[in-house]
């Protein structure tokens, strides 16, 4: 039997800092904030928002949250209608 032929990309591939990041919803809202801050990311009717001002709005309800002693490993639940606000 010969051996199974291996791609170049198959080898010193392994996961890394120079080759990999975990993209979760905060580094997501992140790098599109900086990436393509004039885009639009929330129509809702007449009204849009974009990336910048999605995450800017974000980092004030982050703040706001923090600034009342909610921290890492609470749990913070909100029942609101599917809107901008929400």
């Amino acid at each position: 039997m010969s051996p199974v032929a291996r791609s170049p990309y198959d080898i010193g591939l392994d996961k890394n800092a120079a080759n990999f990041a975990p993209l979760t919803p905060l580094t997501f809202i992140a790098w599109s904030a900086h990436a393509f801050p004039r885009r639009v990311a929330v129509i809702h009717g007449a009204r849009r928002f974009t990336w910048r001002d999605t995450y800017a709005r974000c980092c004030r309800l982050a703040s706001a949250l923090t600034c009342r002693g909610i921290g890492i490993g609470d749990t913070v639940a909100a029942m609101l209608a599917n809107t901008p606000e929400m």
